[in-house]
């Protein structure tokens, strides 16, 4: 999958599941401060984009995660190295 199409999906989700406008969704939106997400959000979107993907997302790899490019980064280069296998 190419970082268009994660991107794609990751502001499909934050806008369908977590109401948030999509002028306001940038690649350089940070998820807490600017859209206003807590914890208990970032796990719902890491399971998300894990039945996006069909494979299991290591919650540790968001750990460094700040902004929608980080999200879409961190996807495209699991996937990469995975294969899609687990993340």
């Amino acid at each position: 999958m190419t970082k268009e199409e994660i991107s794609h999906k990751v502001v499909e989700i934050l806008h369908e599941t977590f109401e948030i406008p999509m002028e306001s969704i940038k690649p350089e939106s940070r998820l807490f401060e600017d859209l206003d997400l807590d914890s208990i959000d970032a796990v719902d979107l890491i399971v998300k984009l894990q039945n996006y993907t069909d494979s299991k997302i290591n919650p540790e790899v968001f750990k460094s995660v700040r902004t929608i490019s980080d999200v879409v980064d961190a996807i495209h280069s699991l996937a990469l190295k995975t294969g899609g296998q687990e993340l």
